[in-house]
């Protein structure tokens, strides 16, 4: 192993010596002529192929030791992460797409080498990004696109296909060699649409996954009656943008003047238009929601609203609000006034009762502003309340100055795993077992609040 990782060390100090020299001025490029800054451009990316194939090798090993038959003793678990992606991610400070990316094609590699791979008609594309032949984007969308072996299409068929793939790589780019795999499937397999529909609706799916501004980002994947649905909600929606049909009664040339001569761009109106669909749905539809109707909470400091100066917070997002946004949600839902001391703790209850009272909660919410786990961006509503005194271990108190979120996973990461958090004064620490990959040292979990921090900076 020392041997392998000397290899590694030597390697990429020469890579990062030979970047160094790079030219990083508009200077070196504008005397170039249209055919080398193109040929460049191509060199460059064959280069960092070569990167992201040792670094896809990097995350299959990380995802192998990982995997989740090491249920919280794998790697990225005992580093205080979720999953493989996660810890990737982290490390490389990319996005989450492309940390799965990375992940999923270096098993890819990984099976390339295994002497019985499990995915054994994806070994050559494995390969390949091995050689930095393909892309890890390529062998992404190949992977996508052929998908599975069935009754109808063997191992060995499939394999053909991925050979194919790689072949025609060099003209095709990962859109277009994913659309070609498909293609290339379905031909094969006519018989298999059923199975096929059956693990598109079994893929279906609404994902959370946050922006880089730190706002949510809302994921739709469906299946395809709902993509039909879907589409024709958005053709009913945007039809006066697009023209619209002619021959309308007089109501219905009404509205579609209206929503032609509106203000707001196209996927503004749109947004809204979603957005309002879903709030009477909701309201209409207990049983799908529960008792717990969705709903917008705001955070502003009493001296803000009191002056009419500074900003108030939005629960669970970083950016602030003006105070104008405030008062018109205010003055729609009313307010709900939390004491906070100038530590940021508020309402104790003792330990009459074990679980947090729905005010407490509130109170919690308004504190942490989602999971204080280090790295962790599940909103204050994906939470639950941990005693940092545990409640029969040490007989800890519900108070909300000992109580802290934690999202599911890290919650039972922590008790499951060793993990412990300690409180000093109005701060929470974070203590990783010993023998943990990220080390023993106590880290502070600050809070996620954009509000706490406004009232902390700014106290009265």
């Amino acid at each position: 192993m020392a041997i392998l990782e000397d290899s590694f060390t030597v390697a990429l100090t020469a890579v990062r010596s030979a970047a160094m020299t790079l030219p990083s001025s508009v200077s070196a490029v504008r005397p170039l002529t249209d055919g080398r800054l193109l040929a460049l451009q191509t060199e460059l990316a064959e280069a960092r192929r070569v990167l992201d194939a040792a670094s896809s090798l990097v995350a299959g090993e990380i995802q192998h030791r990982s995997r989740p038959e090491l249920g919280y003793k794998g790697l990225a678990q005992r580093s205080g992460f979720r999953t493989a992606e996660k810890l990737v991610q982290h490390t490389t400070q990319s996005t989450a797409r492309d940390a799965a990316g990375l992940v999923s094609v270096g098993t890819l590699v990984h099976e390339a080498v295994a002497p019985a791979p499990s995915l054994a008609w994806l070994v050559a594309a494995g390969a390949a990004v091995s050689a930095g032949a393909l892309s890890v984007a390529a062998a992404q969308a190949i992977r996508d696109g052929v998908g599975l072996p069935s009754e109808a299409v063997t191992a060995l068929q499939l394999t053909a296909i991925v050979e194919l793939l790689i072949i025609e790589s060099t003209e095709l780019h990962a859109g277009d060699l994913l659309a070609r795999a498909r293609q290339l499937r379905d031909d094969l397999d006519v018989a298999g649409v059923a199975d096929r529909e059956r693990q598109i609706h079994l893929e279906r799916s609404f994902r959370r996954v946050a922006r880089p501004n730190g706002l949510p980002r809302y994921i739709i994947d469906p299946d395809l009656e709902s993509a039909a649905y879907w589409d024709d909600l958005y053709g009913a929606l945007s039809s006066p943008r697009r023209g619209g049909p002619r021959f309308v009664s007089d109501d219905e040339r009404a509205w579609a003047e209206a929503v032609a001569s509106d203000e707001r761009s196209t996927e503004q109106y749109l947004h809204d238009a979603v957005t309002e669909l879903v709030r009477a749905g909701a309201g209409a539809s207990p049983e799908v929601v529960g008792s717990r109707q969705p709903a917008v909470r705001v955070l502003v400091t009493e001296r803000s609203l009191r002056e009419r100066a500074g900003v108030g917070f939005i629960e669970g997002t970083p950016l602030p609000i003006s105070i104008a946004t405030v008062e018109r949600i205010a003055c729609a839902a009313g307010t709900v006034p939390l004491v906070f001391d100038d530590t940021g703790q508020a309402l104790n209850v003792g330990r009459e009762q074990r679980l947090f009272t729905t005010r407490q909660r509130i109170a919690l919410a308004a504190r942490d502003g989602g999971c204080r786990w280090i790295g962790c961006d599940r909103p204050p509503s994906w939470c639950e309340a941990h005693h940092v005194e545990h409640w029969h271990r040490d007989r800890g108190r519900t108070d909300v100055a000992d109580g802290i979120l934690l999202c599911r996973h890290h919650h039972l990461l922590l008790h499951n795993n060793d993990w412990s958090i300690e409180r000093d004064g109005g701060g929470f620490w974070l203590t990783a077992p010993p023998g943990s990959p990220v080390g023993a040292e106590r880290r502070m979990m600050p809070s996620k609040s954009a509000a706490v921090r406004e009232l902390l900076a700014h106290p009265a």
